[in-house]
């Protein structure tokens, strides 16, 4: 069990490092899917040209703003965040790719 904490810790700093907002009260499968959703956008994102270097949370200029991973809501749970980075991910695979 406290391998478990320590995989769920190092997931949720991988994600706070990317800019998510975490509440803590996250469960461990929550926190593995979340990223898992993160790593499908971010994967969407240089496919299409993007560089997650630019495009992400902390930019105030992105190249693009499809590129942009989308915020997660003060109260929404992570299940719903999974969601709608899914829904992101889908729509940007209809975006035109940017020329690279």
């Amino acid at each position: 069990m406290n391998e478990r904490r320590h995989v769920a810790s190092e997931v949720a700093d991988r994600l706070r490092h990317r800019g998510i907002a975490l509440t803590g009260s996250e469960k461990p499968d929550d926190l593995a899917d979340l990223l898992s959703a993160v790593e499908r956008f971010e994967s969407a994102v240089e496919a299409h040209g993007g560089d997650l270097m630019v495009d992400d949370l902390e930019s105030s200029r992105p190249d693009d703003r499809h590129f942009v991973l989308p915020r997660r809501g003060t109260a929404e749970s992570a299940r719903a965040y999974i969601v709608r980075i899914d829904a992101a991910t889908e729509a940007l695979r209809q975006h035109p790719r940017h020329p690279g």
